[in-house]
């Protein structure tokens, strides 16, 4: 739709997400146009809807979404490591043909609940970052393609030697790729020499790109790091990657999370992941008392369904439950975790809320419901109630992503 309108709803506004009742929430073309402010509204006082800004998934592999819950009962090594890990080999086996339905379904159930964007660490070299492009054209949902090689560059050898630059068919091989791809992520730091991950900096900062690196998923990352060079795998993720952000952190001590709130990068939690496989929570009290910023994902399709509503609601939980009281943190922080945070990260048109002139990147939710009618927290309902059956609509800069089909604007 070129032009629309909402009357007498209540609007998250701004950077932090505060709920005001307007008398019109309008947008032509692409951007917001109009909100008509009333007054500050952090409870319902009558069944209304509620515009909040579009989601932003911060860490996913759309490309497994193809295998739900294949890995159940491997280890995260058996199921996600390369070469032999089972998503490398079942995705192996598929004809793009086959594959991409299956991305393209998830996209839309995405937008679906309430997700205009995603950044997503793509498997399969550049083949795997066009099929992504393509699912992103037919669905609407912007992704931001983090391309990963699509073999391992080296040999055990020289990983343990430490010291080899990146062979030339690899090389040329990250050019091509960064040519479809908005950036580039290995799995861990341990996939590629130091000299190589030096080479992979200056690459993609010539060329204006992301770089994003997993982190403490487990111990294994840090004891191997530890085994091969002396430092953790964080430590060298920040002084030679100097990654945009850095995703898990799960086993995350105090010394690194110092060292991550110092460096300024911005971390990325994906809780309902790392709890499937049986992997250690997150530190977020820890990392949030530090001051660093977070971001929220749902990692992995074969993991989990890439509902942010649902990660929501398990975050602030874990969150309430490591700081033992009923008061921190307040919901808002939670939710900006997946809207007004990944501004800078992302830049351009990606704000992440909402305001007159920005983009019209929002989300319509249903609180005529009776488990959100009568809402005394605006926006801990959003974090801890809204289903995506709540969910109106999802517009992406305009563009109407889903809509139900008994909603009009």
């Amino acid at each position: 739709m070129t032009a629309g309108e909402i009357r007498d709803c209540i609007v998250l506004l701004g950077p932090e997400l505060e709920p005001w009742r307007c008398s019109r929430f309008a947008w032509k073309h692409d951007a917001v146009t109009a909100i008509d402010r009333v007054a500050p509204a952090p409870a319902i006082e009558r069944d209304t809807l509620v515009v909040i800004p579009g989601l932003y998934n911060s860490h996913t592999h759309m490309g497994d979404s193809c295998l739900p819950d294949g890995a159940t009962g491997l280890t995260l090594e058996q199921g996600f490591f390369r070469p032999n890990g089972f998503k490398y080999r079942e995705l192996a086996k598929l004809s793009r043909a086959e594959h991409l339905p299956h991305v393209v379904k998830h996209l839309a159930y995405m937008a679906r609940t309430g997700t205009i964007c995603h950044v997503d660490f793509r498997e399969q070299g550049v083949s795997g970052a066009e099929l992504l492009r393509e699912a992103s054209r037919q669905t609407g949902v912007t992704s931001i393609v983090l391309g990963q090689l699509d073999q391992v560059p080296f040999d055990q050898a020289a990983l343990e030697t430490n010291s080899a630059h990146l062979p030339p068919l690899a090389r040329h091989e990250l050019e091509n790729l960064l040519q479809v791809a908005d950036g580039f992520s290995e799995s861990t730091m341990n996939d590629l020499t130091e000299t190589a991950w030096v080479e992979v900096r200056e690459i993609t900062t010539r060329l204006g790109k992301l770089r994003a690196i997993h982190c403490l998923e487990n111990e294994g990352y840090r004891d191997v790091s530890l085994a091969r060079t002396g430092q953790g795998d964080l430590a060298r993720a920040i002084t030679l990657l100097a990654p945009h952000f850095i995703v898990h952190l799960t086993v995350a001590n105090d010394q690194e999370i110092q060292l991550l709130a110092r460096s300024g990068i911005k971390a990325v939690l994906n809780p309902r992941a790392n709890a499937n496989l049986g992997l250690p929570l997150p530190p977020i009290r820890a990392l949030l008392d530090r001051g660093v910023s977070l971001l929220l994902g749902t990692d992995n399709g074969l993991l989990n369904s890439p509902n942010l509503f649902a990660e929501l609601d398990f975050t602030y939980k874990v969150a309430k439950s490591q700081y033992g009281d009923a008061v921190r943190p307040d919901p808002a922080t939670i939710l900006r975790m997946a809207t007004s945070n990944i501004a800078p990260v992302l830049g351009s048109d990606h704000h992440g809320y909402l305001d007159t002139g920005l983009p019209a990147s929002f989300v319509v939710l249903n609180f005529h419901q009776p488990h959100l009618r009568a809402s005394r927290h605006i926006a801990a309902s959003v974090v801890t109630r809204v289903t995506p059956e709540d969910v109106l609509a999802t517009l992406n800069q305009g563009r109407v992503l889903y809509q139900d089909g008994g909603f009009k604007f």
